[in-house]
């Protein structure tokens, strides 16, 4: 058969390839209650559609794959000396990286891809090929119930893929090889190719925030009041306190709450309260909602659930990385260079800056401090916030009394490393004679006349 220009063979393998189990092979299973003693009375978790209706669980899926498809696919190009620069032009793989299919953005397309992986523990990519090349052009991603990863006999991988229109598919039950596939996935926790969403572990705490709700929603709906008590003051018969019960819930309970009650013959209404600590829907429901954040692997102040232990932003933001997305973003990058079959000296890059662009004071903290230790020339800091270069910003900058190892060594060999190296202060000049003052000069200059005088009278 033809699969976007690639010959996909029916080889004796692939009939003989079984489905791989995408449950637990114990004796028993796995037992999964809302709360204890809930199996015994045929309560179950809610389903998956129910479970995604409840506001933390949509919350964590709308976070995490809303900042991993923030974030922009770079083509890296691996250099001689070691470095590496992105590739903006002259590439095949540039424009399934800039758009993946004709229907969805990249945005898009990576939010697809981590719902899928969050809800079904289970990505599956497929890959389109235009030309002789064998250069891949599109990426569609499939709905997880609808593929079923299939292991023969020799150990080899295909997939059974149902019908999908946007992808291309047009008839149930195309067996695609392996190599046409790209397959990320949760931890696995039966089978190395099934993996076992986050959701799963959250079900038991989803199902009881649910039904505290429910429970909520139809206290309020009585003006917030629980049943209350209607008593007699003599001995009455089953069928008179079922015809006032029956009458009593018609015309005062529901919509009609609030009604004027009128008693005669000595009955007597009493509302039944509840304790405070057994009213606490708030605590209750806070906690199901931390519980939730724990398979997810984010802290639960990024949804409001209590604060975080330091006031730094720069900190809270590589804890939440490190701890619920960095293992998705490393994953992307991995299998797009897998399956994109790209050469050894290139690879794709999600940009980080995506993380921290609602953050100027960081980033420009961090440019500042890149310029003051001169790892980075003050252009380079100026295009990292947009900015044209100025006059003199292409070359890195230090302190002057910051001196190179190779100063440092040379004063280090020498016998006295500590010596002061300033020169030798000169000698000090002999005093000279004071100069004459100015009335001396003018005694002088009075006598020299009176001289002069005297030789002329002799004369």
């Amino acid at each position: 058969m033809k699969l976007f220009g690639l010959t996909i063979f029916r080889t004796k393998s692939a009939q003989d390839a079984v489905p791989v189990p995408s449950r637990s092979n114990s004796l028993w299973g796995i037992i999964r209650e809302p709360f204890t003693g809930a199996w015994q009375r045929n309560i179950e978790c809610e389903s998956t559609q129910n479970i995604l209706a409840f506001s933390t669980v949509y919350a964590l899926l709308a976070l995490i794959s809303g900042d991993i498809a923030k974030l922009r696919v770079k083509l890296i190009q691996l250099l001689p000396s070691g470095l590496t620069e992105e590739i903006l032009a002259n590439s095949p793989w540039l424009p399934v990286l800039r758009k993946p299919n004709k229907y969805q953005t990249l945005i898009q397309f990576l939010c697809a891809w981590i719902v899928s992986k969050l809800i079904h523990g289970n990505t599956y990519v497929l890959k389109e090929r235009a030309d002789l090349r064998g250069i891949v052009t599109a990426l569609h991603i499939l709905d997880p119930r609808q593929v079923t990863p299939l292991v023969t006999p020799e150990g080899d991988v295909y997939y059974r893929v149902g019908i999908d229109w946007l992808a291309g598919m047009e008839q149930e039950g195309p067996t695609v090889p392996a190599s046409e596939i790209i397959h990320d996935r949760m931890m696995c926790l039966w089978h190395p190719l099934i993996g076992v969403p986050p959701i799963y572990a959250c079900a038991a705490s989803t199902t009881q925030g649910i039904r505290i709700q429910n429970n909520s929603a139809r206290f309020f709906e009585n003006m917030s009041r629980p049943s209350g008590v209607l008593t007699a003051p003599g001995t009455i018969s089953d069928e008179n306190a079922a015809r006032l019960k029956a009458d009593f819930e018609e015309k005062f309970s529901g919509a009609k709450i609030g009604r004027l009650l009128v008693l005669g013959d000595g009955l007597h209404y009493e509302a039944m309260t509840i304790p405070a600590e057994q009213a606490q829907l708030i605590e209750q429901l806070k906690w199901t909602g931390e519980d939730c954040c724990r398979p997810f692997l984010v802290p639960g102040y990024k949804l409001g659930f209590g604060q975080p232990t330091v006031n730094n932003a720069a900190q809270l933001n590589q804890e939440y990385y490190s701890q619920a997305l960095q293992i998705h973003i490393e994953s992307i990058e991995r299998l797009l260079n897998e399956g994109l079959e790209l050469p050894l000296d290139q690879g794709t890059e999600l940009d980080l800056e995506g993380l921290l662009r609602m953050d100027p004071l960081t980033t420009a903290d961090v440019q500042g401090r890149l310029m003051e230790r001169g790892l980075l020339k003050p252009d380079e800091g100026r295009l990292k916030i947009n900015l044209p270069p100025v006059e003199g910003g292409d070359t890195p900058y230090l302190q002057m009394q910051n001196f190179s190892l190779a100063a440092l060594a040379k004063r280090d060999a020498r016998p006295d490393p500590f010596a002061s190296n300033a020169p030798a202060a000169p000698a000090p000049r002999a005093p000279s004679e004071p100069a004459p003052s100015k009335s001396y000069k003018s005694f002088m200059r009075s006598l020299k006349r009176q001289f002069e005088e005297a030789e002329i009278a002799d004369a």
